[in-house]
């Protein structure tokens, strides 16, 4: 029998970290040992409205992890803080599952070394739906074929990054595949600012918010006579939440840095 996994969740109150509470308390072999929240600190989950959960809920990450010693965080907050709790999360000997994007490089970089000098996995997660990961890798298989492509990516209008770290990391994935490629009439102007949309490596990112949206995308190759679009849909959060099971079985078994949950599948 396999030993638990302990975990704690930052970000309990939102609508990804409730679905996380939820799938935790509800998956044989993991313990939701605390959650991190901006408030209600020594509180116990359960004292909030819609939780029946008995774990206490601590403000500080540091005084988290070394009172409640757990094996994986999950934090779903904001890149600024979960930046600072996936390090904290490093030197208290705890595997961070990140499930926020818009780090910089130099942030990366950081964790990366952290990780390894620590021999502790540590996963970044742009998109923890499995059909967005496949969405990412059947394009990059496209990209082989088709060397004009554009990225719409959709997302509610509270969402704070754009373009999303999914239509990012799409691109980068491309990338790999693709060479540089300046696309549309090489003297074309845009008569608004931005109506191309952003570009990466001459692959132009569309970022679209909207009230009603959860998380989408497609990718669009475009060639001779014919059009290959790729699209996925989250039309909740509970589509996440595999990724996120994975994510946390997953990372126990590694001693550095994942970028992508693409990089725990087959």
């Amino acid at each position: 029998m396999n030993k638990e996994i302990s975990v704690v969740i930052a970000g309990p109150r939102g609508k990804m970290g409730r679905e996380a509470v939820k799938m935790v308390e509800g998956t044989e072999g993991f313990t939701l040992a605390a959650v991190i929240d901006r408030k209600f600190d020594g509180q116990k989950l359960s004292d909030i409205e819609g939780f029946s959960s008995d774990a206490i809920i601590y403000t500080n990450a540091e005084h988290c992890f070394t009172s409640v010693k757990p094996a994986v965080l999950v934090d779903l907050t904001t890149p600024e803080t979960g930046y600072t709790h996936a390090k904290a999360a490093l030197m208290n000997d705890v595997r961070p599952v990140i499930g926020t994007t818009g780090f910089s490089s130099q942030e990366l970089e950081e964790l990366k070394e952290l990780s390894r000098d620590k021999k502790l996995g540590t996963i970044i997660a742009p998109n923890f739906a499995i059909g967005a990961i496949l969405m990412m890798k059947f394009s990059q298989i496209a990209a082989k074929y088709f060397e004009d492509v554009e990225i719409i990516e959709m997302h509610h209008d509270q969402k704070l990054d754009a373009p999303s770290g999914t239509g990012l990391k799409t691109a980068e994935m491309i990338k790999e595949q693709r060479k540089n490629k300046q696309q549309g009439h090489p003297d074309e102007k845009e008569t608004v600012t931005g109506a191309r949309g952003g570009e990466v490596d001459g692959i132009r990112i569309h970022s679209v918010r909207l009230p009603g949206l959860v998380a989408h995308q497609q990718v669009m190759f475009g060639g001779d006579g014919q059009l290959l679009t790729i699209k996925h849909d989250s039309h909740d959060r509970g589509s996440f939440m595999t990724g996120v099971k994975l994510c946390i079985e997953s990372v126990m078994d590694l001693e550095e840095l994942v970028y992508g949950v693409e990089n725990l599948i087959d």
